[in-house]
């Protein structure tokens, strides 16, 4: 009889913070630029250069603490991991490990997966520790060539590190938390946590026991997982690679292993190390960090709503759907522009139409984000008054939104430039509607023997003629009123 088995699973989230500066020195982290141009001695690790401590990180690493139920160090310190690496020019990285900023925290996570279910449907995913850390240069393989060439831009990098329990049995279980995790220090500005750009990383430490037993098998870490995709792939791949193993006899070895995209499997980078292998010492350069209750009342008071109660907001205010209110509040900045253009007088339900419709199929064709939204709340405002007042019919609206979604620029400035304010004026919609009249026959006498669709291609061909530019339900009307008057 085939055993059963269960996973265990841990998570290392590394999270680039979104400061203009690095951790340690004055050097710009814009994402970018000539390899090696954001350097200094400093963050290429020149003898002599003194690191000081980056104030807006340690800010964003309480908040994010706070936000996650954490609590706070009053006093932490930094430590030297010392390794080499071509990439690491100190052959060291400053991270914490004896005291870091955050400890004991935990994010709620509900998914419809019954495997975890509680009585309230959520699930508490404890968070063991967040320590700030600075990140490593960037390796460059060339292809079909033999030398590898080393960026220290982003050497110095602001990260913070959130160490999970092992609280997780299942993939679903993982993407929950991690979005959960992504939509908070999201809503805090914290960082963009983009997974493709690598501003967000996820190790998984995985291992794998029999059902109902308490004691841990030997776990693996899965590296080099750049999307919610290839984290799914790469636990199913590791889950049956360890069962593999166990059925046929075979030890699993504690091990860093490197997930392949293309050909959809990992494979043994080195084994694990622990602690005692980076000879972990406090960093003589950096001074402990004292961290007072006045500076925890500043970082409390910036918090901001976040979804959970804008979601319960929303719906007391607005007279929307629950499911526009769900695709909304993803995004702060998505809900903050909702929010803003319904204060300037917009219908709530026609801010959502325009946000969930022509603003998430433009996202999702230029590949963005709901944060990169550039279009201001005052023109969304105006566009939607340009179409209620019937100056642009929807056509028109939609040709406006698509310029001013790439440019921000002013609707009704745009409508006036470019002459595509509707026609008013009767007697020009009447000729053009006598002439799709002449010259479609077919279509008259089909409507004639009672195929009112038939009026449908006439209104195209008016609105044609109007190059777009007139009310097709005014037309509508004006030609039922030329046909009933026609023989």
């Amino acid at each position: 009889m085939t055993k059963k088995y269960e996973m265990v699973i841990g998570l290392e989230v590394h999270v680039e913070l979104a400061t203009r500066t690095k951790i340690f020195c004055g050097c710009a982290t814009a994402f970018g630029g000539r390899p090696n141009s954001h350097t200094c001695p400093v963050c290429t690790g020149m003898p002599g250069a003194l690191p000081v401590l980056n104030r807006k990180v340690l800010e964003y690493a309480a908040a994010v603490g706070l936000a996650t139920n954490c609590r706070i160090a009053r006093y932490c310190k930094f430590d030297r991991k010392n390794y080499f690496y071509p990439d690491n020019p100190q052959n060291y990285q400053i991270s914490q490990l004896y005291l870091p900023i955050c400890r004991d925290g935990y994010v709620e996570i509900g998914t419809d997966e019954s495997s975890f279910q509680t009585c309230s449907g959520r699930k508490r995913i404890r968070i063991h520790e967040i320590h700030m850390e600075e990140d490593a240069g960037k390796l460059i393989h060339e292809e079909g060539g033999d030398r590898t060439l080393v960026d220290y831009n982003r050497s110095g990098v602001p990260l913070i590190e959130i160490v999970s329990e092992p609280d997780m049995s299942d993939a679903e279980e993982v993407i929950a938390f991690l979005e959960k995790l992504r939509l908070i220090i999201r809503y805090l500005g914290a960082s963009d946590c983009r997974l493709q750009e690598g501003s967000m990383r996820a190790d998984v430490n995985l291992s794998v026991r029999e059902a109902g037993t308490e004691k841990m098998g030997t776990r693996t870490e899965m590296k080099n997982l750049n999307s919610f995709h290839a984290i799914r792939e790469a636990i199913e791949s590791e889950r049956q690679r360890q069962i593999g193993l166990i059925e046929s006899g075979q030890p699993v070895i504690q091990e860093t292993r490197r997930w392949d995209e293309a050909e959809r499997v990992s494979y043994s980078m080195r084994s694990k190390e622990d602690a005692r292998d980076y000879r972990y010492f406090p960093d003589p350069d950096l001074a402990p960090v004292s961290i007072s209750e006045a500076f925890l009342e500043e970082i409390r008071s910036r918090q901001p709503e976040f979804r959970t109660e804008k979601t319960e907001r929303f719906r007391r205010e607005y007279d929307i759907p629950e499911y526009d209110i769900g695709i909304i509040t993803e995004s702060r900045h998505m809900a903050d522009l909702f929010e803003a253009a319904v204060a300037l007088g917009a219908q709530p339900k026609k801010v959502s139409n325009w946000l969930m419709g022509d603003t998430l199929r433009l996202l999702k064709e230029r590949e963005q984000d709901p944060e990169d939204i550039g279009f201001s709340p005052e023109n969304l405002a105006k566009l939607i008054s340009l179409t209620e007042s019937r100056a642009i019919n929807s056509t028109v609206a939609r040709e406006v939104f698509e310029v001013m979604f790439a440019e921000n620029m002013d609707p009704e400035e745009y409508v006036k430039q470019h002459g595509l304010g509707m026609v008013g004026d009767d007697e020009t919609l009447r000729r053009a509607a006598e002439e799709a009249i002449a010259q479609n026959p077919q279509s008259v006498q089909d409507y004639h023997k009672g195929k009112d669709r038939a009026i449908g291609f006439l209104v195209g061909q008016t609105m044609k003629a109007m190059k777009g530019r007139a009310d097709p339900v005014r037309i509508r009307g004006l030609l039922r009123e030329m046909l009933q008057k026609a023989p």
